[in-house]
Protein backbone atom coordinates (compact mmCIF):
# COMPACT_ATOMS: atom_id res chain seq x y z
CA UNK A 1 0.00 0.00 0.00
CA UNK A 2 1.21 3.25 -1.16
CA UNK A 3 1.81 5.91 1.73
CA UNK A 4 -1.64 7.85 0.45
CA UNK A 5 -3.46 4.95 0.66
CA UNK A 6 -2.50 4.17 4.10
CA UNK A 7 -3.20 7.93 4.97
CA UNK A 8 -6.95 7.19 3.67
CA UNK A 9 -6.87 3.73 5.50
CA UNK A 10 -5.69 5.30 8.91
CA UNK A 11 -8.21 8.52 8.66
CA UNK A 12 -10.83 5.91 7.78
CA UNK A 13 -9.92 3.39 11.04
CA UNK A 14 -9.72 6.66 13.61
CA UNK A 15 -13.12 8.07 11.92
CA UNK A 16 -14.64 5.30 12.78
CA UNK A 17 -13.40 4.87 16.83
CA UNK A 18 -14.40 8.41 16.86
CA UNK A 19 -17.96 7.37 15.93
CA UNK A 20 -18.21 4.73 18.45
CA UNK A 21 -17.00 6.48 20.79
CA UNK A 22 -19.96 8.92 20.37
CA UNK A 23 -22.57 6.69 20.62
CA UNK A 24 -24.21 6.16 23.61
CA UNK A 25 -23.39 3.62 26.18
CA UNK A 26 -26.72 1.47 27.68
CA UNK A 27 -26.53 -0.96 30.54
CA UNK A 28 -28.78 -3.78 31.80
CA UNK A 29 -30.57 -0.88 33.38
CA UNK A 30 -31.70 0.84 30.33
CA UNK A 31 -31.99 -2.72 28.74
CA UNK A 32 -35.35 -3.27 31.11
CA UNK A 33 -36.62 0.06 30.06
CA UNK A 34 -37.08 -0.89 26.12
CA UNK A 35 -39.97 -2.40 24.61
CA UNK A 36 -39.66 -5.02 21.97
CA UNK A 37 -37.09 -7.83 21.30
CA UNK A 38 -33.11 -6.49 22.21
CA UNK A 39 -30.14 -7.36 22.38
CA UNK A 40 -27.47 -5.46 24.19
CA UNK A 41 -23.39 -5.87 23.32
CA UNK A 42 -20.61 -4.03 24.81
CA UNK A 43 -23.58 -1.39 25.93
CA UNK A 44 -24.64 -1.06 22.02
CA UNK A 45 -28.59 -2.25 21.39
CA UNK A 46 -28.97 -4.83 18.32
CA UNK A 47 -33.17 -4.61 17.55
CA UNK A 48 -34.77 -8.32 17.24
CA UNK A 49 -36.73 -7.17 14.92
CA UNK A 50 -39.24 -8.52 12.91
CA UNK A 51 -39.74 -11.53 14.17
CA UNK A 52 -38.26 -14.40 12.68
CA UNK A 53 -39.90 -15.75 9.78
CA UNK A 54 -41.84 -19.18 10.28
CA UNK A 55 -39.63 -21.56 8.52
CA UNK A 56 -36.69 -19.96 11.35
CA UNK A 57 -39.06 -20.57 14.31
CA UNK A 58 -40.19 -24.08 13.34
CA UNK A 59 -36.63 -24.99 13.19
CA UNK A 60 -36.17 -23.89 16.45
CA UNK A 61 -39.71 -25.60 17.61
CA UNK A 62 -37.92 -28.70 16.69
CA UNK A 63 -34.77 -27.96 18.07
CA UNK A 64 -36.37 -27.73 21.35
CA UNK A 65 -38.34 -30.43 21.16
CA UNK A 66 -34.97 -32.91 20.28
CA UNK A 67 -33.50 -31.70 23.40
CA UNK A 68 -36.21 -32.01 25.90
CA UNK A 69 -37.43 -35.56 25.70
CA UNK A 70 -33.24 -36.71 26.24
CA UNK A 71 -32.65 -33.90 28.96
CA UNK A 72 -35.58 -34.44 30.60
CA UNK A 73 -34.73 -38.29 31.24
CA UNK A 74 -31.22 -38.15 32.03
CA UNK A 75 -30.69 -35.13 33.12
CA UNK A 76 -31.56 -33.30 36.46
CA UNK A 77 -29.72 -30.12 36.42
CA UNK A 78 -29.92 -29.56 32.39
CA UNK A 79 -32.94 -27.73 30.75
CA UNK A 80 -33.79 -26.68 27.34
CA UNK A 81 -34.97 -22.92 26.88
CA UNK A 82 -36.39 -21.08 24.19
CA UNK A 83 -35.04 -17.14 24.32
CA UNK A 84 -34.16 -16.41 27.68
CA UNK A 85 -32.21 -13.45 28.66
CA UNK A 86 -28.23 -13.87 29.20
CA UNK A 87 -27.11 -11.26 31.66
CA UNK A 88 -23.23 -12.22 30.51
CA UNK A 89 -21.93 -8.76 32.04
CA UNK A 90 -23.57 -5.33 32.51
CA UNK A 91 -23.46 -3.93 29.29
CA UNK A 92 -24.40 -7.42 27.44
CA UNK A 93 -27.69 -8.93 27.13
CA UNK A 94 -27.67 -11.78 24.91
CA UNK A 95 -30.57 -13.78 23.62
CA UNK A 96 -29.53 -16.94 21.85
CA UNK A 97 -32.43 -18.81 20.00
CA UNK A 98 -32.26 -21.54 21.76
CA UNK A 99 -29.73 -22.98 25.03
CA UNK A 100 -29.21 -25.72 26.98
CA UNK A 101 -29.02 -24.20 31.17
CA UNK A 102 -27.26 -26.74 33.55
CA UNK A 103 -28.42 -25.38 37.11
CA UNK A 104 -31.08 -23.86 38.59
CA UNK A 105 -32.22 -20.37 37.09
CA UNK A 106 -33.47 -18.28 39.82
CA UNK A 107 -33.50 -14.51 37.90
CA UNK A 108 -35.59 -13.37 35.15
CA UNK A 109 -32.53 -13.97 33.22
CA UNK A 110 -29.39 -16.08 33.82
CA UNK A 111 -26.05 -14.66 34.67
CA UNK A 112 -23.87 -17.41 33.83
CA UNK A 113 -22.66 -19.34 30.71
CA UNK A 114 -25.13 -21.90 29.36
CA UNK A 115 -23.72 -25.33 28.44
CA UNK A 116 -24.90 -24.31 25.13
CA UNK A 117 -26.58 -22.31 22.10
CA UNK A 118 -27.82 -21.94 19.22
CA UNK A 119 -28.32 -19.07 16.66
CA UNK A 120 -30.64 -19.75 13.40
CA UNK A 121 -29.50 -17.08 10.77
CA UNK A 122 -31.64 -15.11 9.13
CA UNK A 123 -30.61 -12.25 7.00
CA UNK A 124 -30.38 -9.78 9.23
CA UNK A 125 -28.40 -11.50 11.95
CA UNK A 126 -26.24 -13.99 10.41
CA UNK A 127 -23.17 -12.03 10.15
CA UNK A 128 -23.29 -10.88 13.86
CA UNK A 129 -23.99 -14.69 14.88
CA UNK A 130 -21.10 -15.87 12.83
CA UNK A 131 -18.68 -13.32 14.31
CA UNK A 132 -20.08 -11.16 17.01
CA UNK A 133 -21.30 -13.54 18.74
CA UNK A 134 -19.38 -16.56 17.95
CA UNK A 135 -16.27 -14.90 19.83
CA UNK A 136 -18.32 -14.04 22.84
CA UNK A 137 -19.74 -17.46 23.20
CA UNK A 138 -16.09 -18.72 22.62
CA UNK A 139 -15.32 -16.06 25.39
CA UNK A 140 -17.40 -16.82 27.63
CA UNK A 141 -16.68 -20.39 27.66
CA UNK A 142 -20.22 -22.16 26.33
CA UNK A 143 -19.62 -25.64 25.54
CA UNK A 144 -21.22 -25.99 22.30
CA UNK A 145 -22.51 -24.08 19.93
CA UNK A 146 -25.01 -24.83 16.92
CA UNK A 147 -25.52 -22.84 14.55
CA UNK A 148 -28.50 -23.14 11.56
CA UNK A 149 -28.86 -21.61 8.51
CA UNK A 150 -32.71 -22.29 7.49
CA UNK A 151 -32.52 -21.71 3.68
CA UNK A 152 -29.47 -24.06 3.13
CA UNK A 153 -30.89 -26.31 5.92
CA UNK A 154 -27.44 -27.30 7.69
CA UNK A 155 -26.77 -27.25 11.27
CA UNK A 156 -23.23 -26.79 11.93
CA UNK A 157 -21.45 -28.07 15.61
CA UNK A 158 -19.35 -26.00 17.10
CA UNK A 159 -17.48 -27.35 20.53
CA UNK A 160 -15.32 -25.85 22.82
CA UNK A 161 -12.04 -27.14 22.62
CA UNK A 162 -8.79 -25.58 24.72
CA UNK A 163 -10.72 -22.62 24.57
CA UNK A 164 -11.39 -22.23 21.16
CA UNK A 165 -14.33 -23.57 18.68
CA UNK A 166 -13.30 -26.48 17.01
CA UNK A 167 -16.04 -27.73 14.14
CA UNK A 168 -17.05 -31.05 15.13
CA UNK A 169 -20.47 -32.21 13.01
CA UNK A 170 -22.10 -30.93 9.98
CA UNK A 171 -25.64 -31.98 10.05
CA UNK A 172 -25.57 -34.32 12.26
CA UNK A 173 -28.59 -36.91 11.90
CA UNK A 174 -27.72 -37.30 15.48
CA UNK A 175 -25.44 -35.74 18.02
CA UNK A 176 -23.64 -37.25 21.63
CA UNK A 177 -23.93 -34.53 23.96
CA UNK A 178 -21.85 -34.49 27.18
CA UNK A 179 -23.08 -31.32 28.79
CA UNK A 180 -21.22 -32.31 32.34
CA UNK A 181 -19.94 -35.08 34.10
CA UNK A 182 -23.76 -36.73 34.87
CA UNK A 183 -25.17 -35.21 32.06
CA UNK A 184 -24.50 -37.00 28.51
CA UNK A 185 -27.41 -37.16 25.65
CA UNK A 186 -27.79 -38.42 22.63
CA UNK A 187 -29.96 -36.05 20.59
CA UNK A 188 -31.54 -36.82 16.74
CA UNK A 189 -30.98 -33.94 15.17
CA UNK A 190 -32.44 -34.89 11.51
CA UNK A 191 -35.74 -34.13 12.40
CA UNK A 192 -35.33 -30.20 12.69
CA UNK A 193 -35.70 -29.41 9.55
CA UNK A 194 -38.63 -30.00 7.87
Amino acid sequence: MNVVGEDICNKFVMEALSMRRNLPHYTYEDYCQWEGRWELIDGIPYAMSPLPLPAHQRAGGRLFMAFEQPLLKRCDHCTAYPPIDWKVKDDMVLQPDFLVVCGEVKKPYIDFPPVMVAEILSPSTALKDRNTKFDIYESEGVKYYLILDVQLKEMQVYELTDGKYELVSVNPSSFDFTFHDDCSISVSLGEVWD
